[in-house]
């Protein structure tokens, strides 16, 4: 059997073991969309302003929260627990290629981080906020999102390898709210101040942003959905270039 595929089944059997890892994952992105949606709704009534598509605000805001849970990277923290224990030596001794090590628990995030998209719309749903573009839709969702879990936390696993220490990766944590609060979060880009909206136009992440946010308002509509499947391919590609590299000269 393919080394990836068992080392990501294990890892998918490690959060099993473990469900309050994924708590943060799911009440922190809930408690930020009850937040601002409680905040801004009356600001932004849905049968008066354009840009909600006729949704309600929270369906504006359902991108920053299935990203929020996306980034909490809990297969960089078990390594990083692997690494200190001493049983990532142990794995780096058997003869397994290295790469799959890091594959592996890639493999297992994107499954969980799309298995956590999945229940994070369910719950919504409850309260109106639906997905305009329908199932295809739904599926792209939880694709588009599962890929950016596997980015950001590969990049969490490269800081992992680096430091070996819990702390500094969970630090690394913290550079996703910069990234995300420099996004049209709130209103679309075009109603930024110039400054917000350029810096915004220049943050990659506003680019998923869009795309997920397009799904959930619109029928699928292409010209906003590949720039944000762009951006984690490229993404994807460097990450999995650098810690394949970084992993081969770990020592």
């Amino acid at each position: 059997m393919n080394p990836v595929l068992i080392l990501a089944a294990r890892a998918l059997r490690e959060t099993k073991r473990a469900p309050d890892a994924l708590f943060p994952g799911i009440f922190i992105p809930l408690f930020f969309l009850v937040v601002n949606t409680g905040q801004a709704a009356r600001i932004f009534p849905s049968d008066s302003t354009g840009f909600l598509q006729g949704q309600n605000y929270a369906a504006f805001q359902m991108p920053s929260t299935l990203l929020l849970a996306a980034s909490f990277g809990a297969a960089a923290l078990f390594l990083v627990e692997e690494i200190e224990g001493g049983y990532f030596d142990k794995l780096r001794a058997t003869p397994i290629p290295r790469y799959a090590i890091i594959l592996g628990r890639l493999l297992a995030e994107g499954i969980r981080c799309g298995l956590l998209t999945a229940v994070i719309v369910l719950v919504a749903l409850p309260f109106g906020v639906t997905v305009a573009s329908g199932v295809a839709g739904f599926l792209l969702l939880v694709l588009l999102t599962g890929l950016w879990g596997v980015v950001y936390s590969g990049f969490l696993q490269m800081l992992a390898l680096k430091s070996r220490s819990a702390a500094a990766t969970q630090a690394g944590g913290m550079v996703f709210f910069p990234l995300l609060f420099l996004t049209p979060n709130f209103v679309p880009r075009e109603l930024l101040t110039d400054p917000m909206e350029v810096a915004a136009t220049i943050n990659p992440v506003t680019y998923l942003m869009e795309a997920l946010r397009s799904l959930y308002l619109e029928d699928l509509r292409w010209s906003e959905i590949w720039p944000g499947f762009a951006v984690v391919l490229v993404a994807a590609s460097v990450m999995l270039t650098l810690s394949v590299r970084m992993i081969n000269r770990y020592d």
